[in-house]
């Protein structure tokens, strides 16, 4: 096992997807990781994701730029919002939906969990309740 660089030109799209989100994976058990996945996340302007949790596993999401409004719980009935330089932990098995505040600038992250594979799991609830501001 030795140091690994990761540049942005070896990011893999072949990863767990939600809707609305772009998920790129940088860290995972193809490169060596026991214990961790690592990638990025862009949501587009105006985008919201599906709601989904990552099972089992802890997440933190770094926010590098524009302001997300996450919304989570069992129906998405707590809401909070975060910006450039905030940190947002989740908790194990949290069902959770993204939301881009702006119509102009995409979100850019970097999420970090506790698994060596990116696990996502949709989550069906009704339209009216995804589809609330």
């Amino acid at each position: 096992m030795t140091v690994r660089v990761i540049g942005p030109h070896q990011l893999s799209p072949q990863t767990s997807q939600t809707p609305g989100m772009e998920r790129m994976t940088a860290i995972d058990e193809d490169i060596g990781s026991k214990n961790l996945w690592v990638g990025t996340v862009t949501l587009e302007p105006g985008a919201r994701s599906g709601a989904h949790h990552h099972g089992g596993c802890e997440s933190v999401i770094c926010v590098l730029s524009g302001r997300i409004r996450f919304r989570f719980g069992d129906n998405l009935e707590e809401t909070a919002e975060a910006g450039p330089g905030d940190f947002i932990f989740v908790p194990p098995n949290v069902v959770h939906q993204e939301i881009n505040l702006s119509d102009s600038d995409s979100i850019d992250s970097i999420v970090i969990r506790d698994s060596q594979e990116n696990v996502v799991i949709s989550v069906d609830l009704p339209v009216s309740v995804v589809d609330e501001a």
